[in-house]
This record gives C-alpha cells, sequence and structure tokens, in this order.
C-alpha cells in the first residue's frame, strides 16, 4: 500500500525546558500506601532492613510522600545528553489504518543506551556515588537496563556487574558488547558465581533462567560484599518515580499540541516505562479533572497482571528480598523464552497493581506474533523499529485505532515506544522466517504458583 502524508509531527522542547523534579505518584494516591515486608519476620521493613543493598537518599524517595523531589544538578547535566525527547504524531499509521484517532507517541530510544532505562540508571550510580559505593550489581532480562546502567556507572567512576537471564544472553549478544563497551562485567544468569545461581543449575542445568533468579544472584552479591549495593531497573517506587520525567515532558509537548490524550498506553514488565509517562497524567485522573483511559500491555507468555494473583510476593525466586503487594505469578514461575525479554518478570509494580486494583488502570495481554504484526506495521509507515517490548504497546495503540474507527470516535492516544529495535533483529529474523510462535502460559501453571503464596 503506498502511503502519500508528511513525516511526522514532531513537538520538542529545548534543554532548559527539561523538568527539575520528579513527580511522586504517592502524595495523590486515595488509598493508603502498602508496607513492604521482611523476608524473615514478615513485619514490615524499615530503613535499617533496606541499608544492606541501597543508599539512604533512594530509601527516603521509596517511602517519601512529598509530591515533587528535586534532581540534582549532576544527574540534571547528564539527563541532557539526550533529553529532552521528542514527541511525535504517528500520521503515517493514522492513514494506514484509516482511523478516526490521533496517536502520539514519546520516544525515548534516543538515549545512548537505546531505551528510557538511563532515566533511573544515571539516578542510582549518582546517589551510590555520593554515599561512597564503588561497585553496583544488577540483573537484566533483554539487556536494555543492564546497558544503561553500565554507562550510568562508566559516568560516575563505579564498577558494574549484570547477571543477564541466560536466554537473552544468548539470543541478544550485542546487548552484552555494549555493557562491555561501557565497562561492566556480564554473566549469563543462573551462574556459577552465587549460591543462588549453584543451586538452580545444580537442580536444573539447562535452565534458560528468568528475571528472578537473576535478581536473586545480584542481590546476594552485594550483600556479599561491604563496597557493593544492589540497583534495580524497574518496579520499586523510586525507580518509577525517576522515570517521571517522561511523563512530565510529555504532559508539556501535548499541550503545545493541543491534544491532550484520551487513552495512555505503554508495555509493563515491572512497570517502569508506563509509569513513567503514565503517572503525571494520572495526577488529574486520581483528583477527578479528566476521565483519561490508561491501559497497560503485556505479554500473555507472562501476564502478571490479567491471569496473576494480587499477593504479597518475593520479588526473585531465591526469596531474598522484601515480600511486597503485587500482582504476581508466583516468584517460582520461569517464562518460556519470548524476544521481549525486558517483559519476563513474575510480578508487577506495587503501585501499578494497586492503581489497577483500584480501578484507575486497565490491562490486556498479547501473544507473541501478533505483537511483531504490529511492530512491522509500524517500522513500515512510521520508519523506527521498535524493541520487541514496547511492540506490545503498539499491538494496543492499533486496536485502540480500528476500534475507534469502528464506532466513529475520535479519540487522542498516547503512547511510550519506550526504546528502538536495532539489537533485536534475530527476533525479527524469526518472524520472518516463520519459527516464531506463541507461549501462552498453562492456566494450571499459573495456579499452581500462586496457591502457594
Amino acid at each position: 500500500m503506498s502511503i502519500s502524508a508528511p513525516a511526522a509531527t514532531r513537538f520538542l522542547l529545548d534543554q532548559q525546558e527539561m523538568p527539575t523534579r520528579w513527580y511522586n505518584i504517592q502524595a495523590d494516591l486515595p488509598f493508603p500506601p502498602i508496607p513492604a515486608l521482611h523476608p524473615g519476620t514478615k513485619q514490615p521493613i524499615g530503613p535499617q532492613d533496606l541499608a544492606p543493598l541501597f543508599p539512604m537518599e533512594l530509601i527516603k524517595q521509596e517511602v517519601s510522600q512529598e509530591r515533587y523531589i528535586d534532581i540534582p544538578e549532576p544527574v540534571q547535566d547528564a539527563l541532557r545528553i539526550w533529553r529532552p525527547t521528542p514527541l511525535r504524531r504517528a500520521r503515517r499509521l493514522e492513514q494506514a489504518l484509516d482511523t478516526t484517532a490521533r496517536i502520539f507517541y514519546k520516544y525515548e530510544g534516543t538515549s545512548p543506551a537505546g531505551s528510557h532505562k538511563p532515566n533511573t540508571a544515571i539516578a542510582q550510580a549518582f546517589f551510590n556515588k555520593a554515599e561512597g559505593t564503588k561497585r553496583l550489581s544488577t540483573e537484566t532480562g533483554a539487556g536494555q537496563w543492564g546497558s544503561a546502567l553500565a554507562f550510568a556507572t562508566n559516568l560516575f567512576g563505579l564498577e558494574c556487574m549484570v547477571y543477564m537471564v541466560r536466554i537473552s544472553y544468548e539470543q541478544k549478544p550485542y546487548r552484552k558488547s555494549m555493557m562491555q563497551v561501557w565497562g561492566a562485567k556480564v554473566v549469563p544468569s543462573p551462574s556459577e558465581l552465587t549460591q543462588a545461581g549453584k543451586k538452580v543449575r545444580a537442580q536444573h542445568p539447562d535452565s534458560t533462567g528468568s528475571l528472578g533468579i537473576a535478581i536473586s544472584e545480584a542481590v546476594e552479591d552485594a550483600a556479599t560484599r561491604d563496597d557493593t549495593k544492589y540497583s534495580l531497573g524497574s518496579v520499586l517506587n523510586h525507580v518509577l518515580m525517576h522515570q517521571t520525567i517522561i511523563g512530565q515532558e510529555a504532559l508539556l509537548q501535548m499541550e503545545r499540541a493541543g491534544a491532550m490524550p484520551d487513552v495512555v498506553v505503554g508495555c509493563v514488565g515491572g512497570g517502569s516505562n508506563f509509569s513513567g509517562l503514565a503517572f503525571p497524567f494520572l495526577r488529574d485522573r486520581l483528583q477527578g479533572r479528566t476521565k483519561t483511559r490508561f491501559l497497560a500491555v503485556e505479554p500473555d507468555a507472562a501476564p502478571s497482571i490479567t491471569r496473576g494473583k494480587y499477593a504479597y510476593d518475593f520479588g526473585d525466586t531465591g526469596e531474598m528480598t522484601p515480600l511486597v503487594k503485587m500482582h504476581t505469578l508466583g516468584h517460582g514461575f520461569i517464562p518460556q523464552g519470548i524476544h521481549a525479554g525486558g517483559l519476563r518478570y513474575h510480578g508487577m509494580a506495587p503501585l501499578v497493581s494497586a492503581l489497577v486494583e483500584h480501578g484507575f488502570i486497565e490491562a490486556v495481554a498479547y501473544p507473541q506474533r501478533t505483537v511483531f504484526d504490529a511492530a512491522v506495521q509500524f517500522a513500515r509507515t512510521e520508519g523506527t523499529i521498535p524493541a520487541p517490548e514496547t511492540a506490545h504497546a503498539i499491538r494496543a495503540v492499533i486496536d485502540e485505532a480500528l476500534k475507534a474507527k469502528q464506532d466513529g470516535s475520535s479519540p487522542t492516544i498516547l503512547f511510550n515506544l519506550s526504546g528502538h529495535g536495532l539489537l533485536d533483529l534475530a527476533a525479527y529474523d524469526s518472524y520472518f522466517a516463520g519459527t516464531m510462535s506463541d507461549v501462552p502460559v498453562p492456566q494450571a501453571q499459573i495456579e499452581e504458583l500462586v496457591a502457594a503464596l
């Protein structure tokens, strides 16, 4: 199909307009905070319980009820390497769909690591450096978080140790290369470097790994070394808050476009990129000033919101992390090796989960092949090749746009294109070769895992 349309409209900000504060949605929640519990005592955790893993400033941010928290100048300086990021209107996609909807997207693939992840990686590296940390340990699924933290630790002179989920380590070798370029050490998880990894390998020598396993390894690494803290790329409150720089920029850009959104869409694995875009817009919804819908999109190979249980669970397989209340498939869940490695997690951010439970966020899950159908359609109309993770959001956006065409409505849809797919081309090769399969989770497996919670 030949499409005649102008290039996607860009709504840009200059560097002086980049936000200088993070927005903390905890100040505006219409329900009380739900505490995390100590893994041993099952009592609410205090700062002293988290001190072995995180610097005190991040612990304070995790529980803060302040609406805005200032972004330190060195963090702002680092963020300005690529921020503000552009907002674009997907006019060619609109024409291809023959839809009455208007589609906008915030493009986070302009960062050095190619995704939204450095927004929090830089902040976490800075606060750790300021409190004397020498080394950070972390896990990564698809490698986007690991490469972002490698970039950030290189900026602030820290060592970085990354446990990369084994299936992604094998599927995405150039993500490993990126981490090594920025000075990080990368090993496939489960590994032989930790007791948690050794235990899994002893029981399952051919394990493809999971984020839950890799988190156990990274937490153990940090807990057993005095010079090391742990860094997490999603799920936690302070991580989601750091990402709100996305939504704050988008608010100003959408105002300039004269097109405030009726629907805000993002993919979810742990919840950080969705929350980063959605939370600044959710503030008005929470206060009754808008009726904006918020749609979280997950893979049906790891459907924590749509098919999981809302309950207290561990964030890792080895039961070393605090217990948090979230939508979960059970911490023993080992997902299939879908190409959206960043979405292969058993749980969802507690803040996202609570907002789903209270009716402020909707959720939908899609199988892998229809997601790649949408990714290819987007690339052939808008040009950018999306990462498999963000292609889930695109699938939902296309479906919302087609629904608008059918019912004659004209919604404005905003989504987060959270990263490019230039290091995910093996996944596209699989799609075009016809070897990509859908791998939904059997309901019996979910019921067995959540029954133990």
